[in-house]
């Protein structure tokens, strides 16, 4: 039924020519709209009349205030166009933060409860759209029932595995990979495609950040893959211009490439039949667009996971022979993705002479007309160069770095730059390529750059001399760059002395040549060549007066840094003794060696953007991480195979040595001289507690940071726990197993809490539990006060047992237990993350200030030692419920709120974590607006850095 009264506003604010008339007409209407929601008898029809004006107006941008509370009302309606404008308002109005978000998850949970499939989809729509955190915390697992369910609809199926998709993306946190991993992975079998499609896309995703825990769907996507290309099974509706599925194969094929190729020889083989299959399809050229898009798609994807499996195989080569004929294509797409595939080709394979024969193509893409393409190519070239082409590449760079665009002139230089340093037979053709670098692309050049010039030059004697040389000559050109004028500063002051004799190198004309450009740079470059010149009257004494005259002269400017040196500076040179001047400009030492910070700098601008990256630009040596760690891994399953075998076989030659012999030997069970047996019931009871220790010691350490797990356990009784937080409040599911053959009795629990928290206890437990049998309880928690947050919890039990190996009885024994276990109730389970910006953390932490509001702690990383700052992050912002701030790079920053039911209530904390790797050492900085929260949370925030 058509909505007139709709139509006819829309017309009206169309005809209106002017933006006061609109607002005239819109504030009209909104009053109208306020006025008829105050009648109770509202209809629903009515109801979502004025919804959809409201959702138009807001569309077109005027602020809404009310309706909302309408909205939610209309997903309650059976009618499924009232349920859908009602969906709609929600997605559109309402934000994550929304108090209302509670009242719409109940009436989602109701709709994915119900048997009508468009209601289902409507609201799996919604909560893909809005993915709040209490509605994922809320309906993830209702999700996810609907994907696994055998009586839903495909389409159903299907949207539920997108909406976790989204769910996944925003919230990981929230969705157990380990426990959910194989009922996802099932679905990849799904005889309907677009099911399979929509799981597998859930599969690749989830595997990117858990791969261990997928590990199953490499052979389920293997067996999907040969089901397609091989034995043609696959629905004709889901045939794309001849093309089956490409987009599953496609996933598929990328989903192969996170995990390390089959060790089974039949698997491979399998494996590689399935892509020489593709790369015999693809050699003739389809006339339809459409065909050869999909079709190319595929054959990208084949060819990198070729490249993955093995570099050297057959079809590799036959690969390259494509892309050769790729990256010449008239398409800039299929020239951009020729470039790149042939750049993951030449970051695996241990010769790069099969690409080295496209060298002219790939230097002539450098001027193509698409960016995108020069990019690839710049990256290719980058990849592919040698000692054998460095010189070349480096030349034709240096020629595009003329003319190249300004948004890849910063990623050219830190390419030139590295590649130069790495593939230089003499020093002499890096200065010269540096000093010309600086030269076309002055402003270009990032710090990094000139710094590692100086470095080189300090680290190698035979090259100083030389770089004096052909600095000073740079610098006494009219178009000197004032970051060669940074390089010439630093190099004439530690050497300028070694061509103080030669012809046109005097002291007097190194001082003019700095100095005729002292005026027209900046302060930084002033205040480093006002330290050139206290160096010149160290070992030019001839020119103190001149050098002098410059100390004098900026005393008395106005910027505080070059004031200071210059008086600093001035002070030293009118001493009576040069003693001091000697001691303040002895002659650098040697740089330590150590990894490029080049290196690092072009890998922060080379991040991954969704999908994660397989390979690293910049050739074999950037992937040797990779591959390393490959083989290791290949290694390590092959000796344990083998370990594993021969102790099989060293087990069964004993055995059988025994039966021949016809008699029972303990001489390898038991030493030649035995201690009494007492003794080794002492013994033996001893080691079992202190392991028993030690591993409930470790096992609080990961339930601190982690929400489920296994407290306590020995050979009798299995204590695990599942616990929920959300902000002050939390639930503890505690759990007894009893693993023992005998009924464990007479059960009794107590908690001791301490004054911060407050336990209550839901369910109580039974006094007994059979063999093989689990019960639990329930507590709620509730937070008070950062001080005295601790819980212990108290068991009692008794267990009828066997007699002990050890024992002289034989009778059965009744062994009476008691343990005291420290439940994982600490501050840091009761942070909620909050969002900022770089400006709003700084301006906060700014406010906040010092001690006693703000603790620092040093210490050491935990046993899986983090490498880099990124990695580091990664664990804070997965076992810490704090919002990571991705906007600092050099350290850790986080911002949450600590929440409390009463006393101190919301306390803002904000964290920094900075990391050293060569001292395997880290710096926590925890401040917040309460002293308590600060003692309490950073003692606890630093165990759990420790324990990663």
């Amino acid at each position: 039924m058509s909505m007139r009264g709709l139509t006819v506003f829309i017309a009206d604010l169309r005809n209106c020519r002017a933006r006061e008339l609109e607002e005239k007409r819109v504030n009209k209407e909104l009053a109208n709209i306020r006025s008829k929601f105050k009648d109770p008898q509202l209809s629903g029809r009515q109801k979502k009349k004025y919804v959809c004006k409201l959702l138009y107006m807001y569309i077109l941008g005027w602020d809404v205030d009310f309706g909302h509370m309408e909205a939610v009302n209309l997903l309650s309606s059976p009618k499924y166009s009232e349920k859908q404008i009602g969906y709609l308002a929600v997605t559109l109005m309402i934000s994550e933060s929304n108090e209302l978000v509670r009242l719409v998850v109940n009436s989602m949970r109701k709709d994915l409860d119900d048997h009508i499939e468009i209601h289902q989809c409507l609201a799996l729509q919604a909560i893909a759209n809005i993915s709040a955190r209490e509605m994922a915390e809320a309906l993830s697992t209702d999700v996810m029932r609907l994907m696994t369910s055998g009586q839903a609809k495909s389409f159903v199926k299907k949207k539920a595995a997108l909406c976790l998709l989204r769910l996944f993306r925003r919230h990981p946190d929230l969705i157990p990979a380990k426990d959910w991993a194989d009922k996802i992975m099932v679905g990849m079998e799904d005889y309907d495609m677009g099911v399979a499609l929509a799981v597998t896309s859930l599969v690749v995703a989830v595997a990117q950040s858990h791969p261990d825990h997928m590990a199953g769907c490499v052979p389920r996507a293997i067996s999907r893959m040969h089901k397609i290309v091989m034995e043609k099974q696959y629905s004709p509706e889901y045939v794309y211009y001849k093309v089956p599925v490409p987009w599953l194969q496609v996933k598929l094929l990328r989903l192969l490439q996170y995990y390390p190729p089959p060790e089974d020889n039949a698997t491979r083989g399998r494996v590689m039949n399935i892509i020489q299959t593709i790369l015999k399809n693809a050699r003739d050229i389809p006339k339809n667009i459409q065909h050869n898009n999909a079709q190319n798609a595929i054959l990208f994807e084949a060819i990198n996971l070729a490249i993955h499996m093995d570099p050297q195989s057959e079809a590799v080569v036959q690969a390259s022979e494509l892309l050769g004929r790729f990256i010449s294509s008239k398409e800039t797409n299929i020239r951009y993705l020729g470039l790149e595939t042939m750049a993951h080709l030449a970051g695996f394979a241990e010769s790069v002479s099969t690409v080295k024969k496209h060298q002219e193509t790939i230097i002539s893409s450098l001027k193509d007309k698409d960016i995108s393409v020069r990019r690839r190519a710049l990256d290719l070239l980058y990849s592919m160069c040698d000692v054998s082409n460095a010189r070349v590449i480096v030349h034709e760079l240096l020629q595009y770095l003329a003319i190249a665009d300004y948004a890849i002139r910063e990623e050219m230089v830190l390419k030139i730059a590295i590649l130069t340093e790495k593939f230089a037979t003499d020093y002499s053709w890096y200065v010269d390529v540096i000093l010309q670098l600086i030269t076309i692309a002055g402003d270009n050049v990032s710090d990094e750059v000139w710094y590692r010039v100086v470095q080189i030059v300090t680290n190698n004697e035979d090259l100083q001399e030389y770089a004096v040389r052909t600095v000073l000559t740079a610098l006494k050109s009219p178009t000197c760059h004032e970051t060669a004028l940074k390089v010439g500063g630093y190099i004439l002051g530690e050497y300028g002395h070694l061509i103080a004799n030669n012809p046109g190198c005097t002291p007097a004309e190194q001082f003019m040549a700095l100095h005729s450009k002292f005026t027209m740079c900046t302060t930084p470059t002033r205040a480093l060549l006002l330290s050139t010149y206290l160096k010149f009257i160290n070992v030019f004494p001839e020119i103190k007066d001149q050098v002098v005259a410059v100390f004098k002269q900026y005393r008395f400017v106005l910027d505080v840094e070059l004031q200071q040196r210059a008086c600093e500076y001035l002070s030293i040179a009118t001493l009576a003794s040069d003693e001091l001047l000697q001691v303040a400009c002895e002659e650098m030492p040697p740089f330590p060696q150590r990894e490029s910070a080049l290196l690092s700098r072009l890998q922060r601008k080379t991040q991954d953007t969704e999908d994660k990256r397989t390979w690293q630009i910049g050739g074999l040596d950037a992937n040797k991480e990779n591959l390393l760690a490959a083989s290791y891994k290949r290694h390590s399953r092959r000796r344990s195979a083998v370990e594993s075998t021969d102790a099989q076989l060293q087990q069964q030659q004993q055995q059988q040595q025994r039966q021949n012999s016809g008699l029972l030997d303990l001489s390898d069970d038991l030493p030649a001289q035995q201690p009494p047996v007492h003794h080794l019931h002492q013994e033996l009871q001893q080691q079992q507690a202190q392991q028993t220790a030690a591993t409930t010691a470790a096992s609080y350490a990961r339930l601190v940071r982690e929400p489920n797990g296994v407290l306590y356990e020995d050979a009798n009784i299995q204590i695990g726990l599942k616990t929920e937080y959300h902000a002050a409040l939390g639930r503890v599911a505690i759990f007894y197993g009893n693993k023992s053959t005998a009924t464990i009795a007479n059960l009794a629990t107590d908690m001791d809490v301490g004054d911060g928290v407050r336990v209550t206890l839901l369910q109580p437990i039974a006094s007994s539990v059979p063999p093989a049998t689990q019960l639990h309880q329930m507590y709620n928690i509730e937070c008070l006060s950062p001080v005295n947050l601790h819980a212990t919890l108290k068991i009692s039990y008794t267990v009828q047992t066997a007699h002990q190996p050890f024992s002289s009885s034989s009778n059965p024994t009744t062994d009476n237990n008691t343990l005291s276990l420290r439940l994982p109730i600490v501050s840091t389970k009761f942070l909620t993350p909050a969002p900022l910006s770089r400006q709003d953390f700084l301006a906060r932490w700014t406010q906040i200030g010092g001690p006693p509001r703000e603790m620092q702690i040093v210490a050491p990383t935990g046993p899986s030692v983090c490498t880099d700052v990124g990695q580091l992050r990664n664990a804070v912002e997965q076992h810490l419920a704090v919002s990571v701030l991705r906007e600092f790079e050099d350290a850790v920053v986080a911002a949450a709120v600590w929440n409390a039911a009463s006393g101190v209530g919301k306390v803002g904390c904000l964290i920094r974590i900075e990391l050293n790797v060569a001292q395997k050492m880290f710096r926590l900085t925890l401040r917040s607006t309460n002293e308590q929260v600060t003692a309490a949370l950073a003692p606890q925030i630093r165990d759990i850095i420790e324990s990663f």
